[in-house]
Parts: structure tokens; C-alpha cells; sequence
């Protein structure tokens, strides 16, 4: 396996996507709407003076010019400091470290449920009865084509308020945890297993496991054995979409369930202009993406050595 070309590769591509992120989100932010000094001193209610806009404009640096500003910003960055939020004045580290294990558990959970469901569901239904293939289809298709918050809001009519089994909003204890994991978890799944039961069923019609089963092997054991290793390489090549999901979905449905993360503390950086906190969690994204390609690119080579030569 040629390992050291491909970590040398994703490196510097990890570098470019990182500073391409920081430097979009940078001017994006600053371009917005809105007086950064005033959202630091609170927003309009505050009625601040026009001496302390003055001032906090010379503290932050905020009076420079912009390229000035992104200097700095990149200069910091190179030392491995993120800066510190303007509302939560702390260090921007310490403010997505407190956040950020809410949104690992509920993503981990919704990604693993997912993978498990389109497992199932694409072994399940390969190559078997046009009925069952179509209804199976058919309610993915739905589920893929319904934005979670609007499964989110079904879940919540069903299970907290009618049913009243499940804590309607939290991040305390498991049973917070289901909700959103469905919700979040239910359209990616319907996505994979549709890719993965395609697979399935062109490496289902190869020689090799014809062979297989002229050995007498059953066909649980041709499907796991055989078929399902050949056909898991177009499943994590879609690592990527996983990952877009799983972010964007977790802003939307943190919100929804009242759930700390780091898509509401995004949110709420966002609407107070808060740079630093914005920048920071946009590069932890891009990092996390940067990680999840080279994975993908692992274990695509694990699981196919072929693509290696490529």
C-alpha cells in the first residue's frame, strides 16, 4: 500500500482547504451586516457611547484595515491560537471544547445508526422480490427527500408528546439522545443503503460468487463473505456526504430538541458577529473534513488494494 504518497498528498491539501476555509469565512463575516464593536458591547440595547465603540474598536484591532486584520488573524492561526470570543470572552478552545461533546455523541450515534440501517436494509433486499425491493425503495426515497427537521418535528408529535416515552429536548442521559440520532440518522441511512443495495446486486451477478455458491456456501454467508466487502467501496466513498449531513443537520435539530453543540454555539456566534468563535468552529469543520477524506482514502485502499495503483 503506498501510504506515505497518500498522507503526503492529504497534507497538503489538508493546508490549502484549511486556509481557503478560514480566509472565506473571514471575509464572509466581516462582509455581513451588522457593527462587530457593537455586537461586542452587547448589541443596541447596550446604548453604548461612541467613545467606547472607539475603544473597543482600538482594542480589538478593529479600527485597522481589514487586510491588517486577516494578517493577524493568519499570524495567530500559525501558533496554534484561536483567539478569544468577543461575547463569551473566553478562549475560542475552551468555548468549542465545552460544546463540542454534545455534538460527537449525538453525530457518532446518528452516523453508526445509519450505517447499521442501510447494512441491514441493502442485505436484506438485494437481488430479492420486485414488492419487497419497491417498498423498501419507496420509503427511502421519502425518508431521503424529507429535511430532518421535519422528521425531528414528526418524532417529537409522536414519542414525547402523544406517546410520551421520550424527553421532548436536553442533552442529559440517553434518552435525550434518541430523537435527535432517528432524526438524524433516518435520511442518511436511506441514502446509503440505496447506494449500497445497487452494489450489492452488480457484485451479486459476478463469476466469483457464482463459484461461491457452486461450493455450496449459503447465501447469508455469500452476501457477508463475499459480496458485502466488494460492495462497501462506493458506501465509504460517500464518507463525505456523511459528514456535510451529519454537521448540517446537527445545527438544525440542536436547535429543535434544545440540545447544546456546537451548531448552536455556530448559530448564535454567527448572529452576534462573534469572529473569532466563528472562525474557530468553521476550522474545526474543515479540519474534521480534511481527516475524513484521508480515512476514506485508507480504508478505500484497505478494502480495494486496486485503488492503490491508481
Amino acid at each position: 500500500m503506498k501510504l506515505l504518497p497518500t498522507l503526503l498528498r492529504r497534507l497538503r491539501d489538508g493546508v490549502v482547504v484549511l486556509w481557503a476555509a478560514a480566509t472565506l469565512t473571514f471575509i464572509a463575516v466581516q462582509q455581513s451586516a451588522g457593527d462587530t464593536a457593537l455586537a461586542i458591547l452587547g448589541g443596541p440595547d447596550a446604548m453604548p457611547t461612541p467613545a467606547m465603540l472607539a475603544q473597543v474598536r482600538a482594542d480589538y484591532g478593529l479600527d485597522e484595515p481589514l487586510w491588517v486584520q486577516y494578517g493577524h488573524y493568519l499570524a495567530r492561526l500559525a501558533q496554534g491560537d484561536l483567539g478569544e470570543s468577543y461575547r463569551l470572552r473566553i478562549p475560542v478552545s475552551q468555548a468549542i471544547g465545552e460544546q463540542v461533546g454534545a455534538t460527537l455523541a449525538l453525530a457518532s450515534a446518528a452516523a453508526l445508526l445509519a450505517v447499521l440501517l442501510a447494512l441491514v436494509s441493502a442485505l436484506l433486499t438485494a437481488n430479492r422480490g420486485r414488492r419487497l425491493r419497491a417498498l423498501v425503495s419507496g420509503v427511502e426515497l421519502v425518508l431521503s427527500s424529507t429535511p430532518n427537521f421535519v422528521i425531528g418535528t414528526l418524532l417529537l408529535l409522536a414519542f414525547a408528546f402523544y406517546f410520551h416515552v421520550l424527553p421532548p429536548s436536553g442533552s442529559s442521559g440517553w434518552r435525550s439522545l434518541v430523537l435527535p440520532t432517528l432524526a438524524l440518522a433516518l435520511p442518511i441511512a436511506a441514502v446509503l443503503a440505496q447506494v449500497l443495495r445497487q452494489s450489492l446486486e452488480q457484485v451479486l451477478e459476478q463469476p466469483f460468487i457464482t463459484q461461491a455458491r457452486a461450493r455450496g456456501m449459503s447465501d447469508t454467508a455469500v452476501r457477508l463473505r463475499h459480496a458485502l466487502r466488494h460492495a462497501l467501496v462506493p458506501l465509504v466513498t460517500l464518507a463525505g456526504y456523511v459528514f456535510a449531513s451529519l454537521l448540517g443537520g446537527a445545527v438544525v435539530l440542536e436547535l429543535l430538541f434544545g440540545r447544546q453543540g456546537i451548531g448552536r454555539l455556530m448559530l448564535e456566534a454567527t448572529g452576534n458577529k462573534d469572529v473569532p468563535l466563528v472562525l474557530g468552529v468553521t476550522l474545526l469543520a474543515a479540519a474534521i473534513y480534511v481527516l475524513v477524506n484521508l480515512l476514506v482514502d485508507l480504508l478505500t485502499q484497505a478494502i480495494d488494494p486496486r485503488t492503490a495503483r491508481r
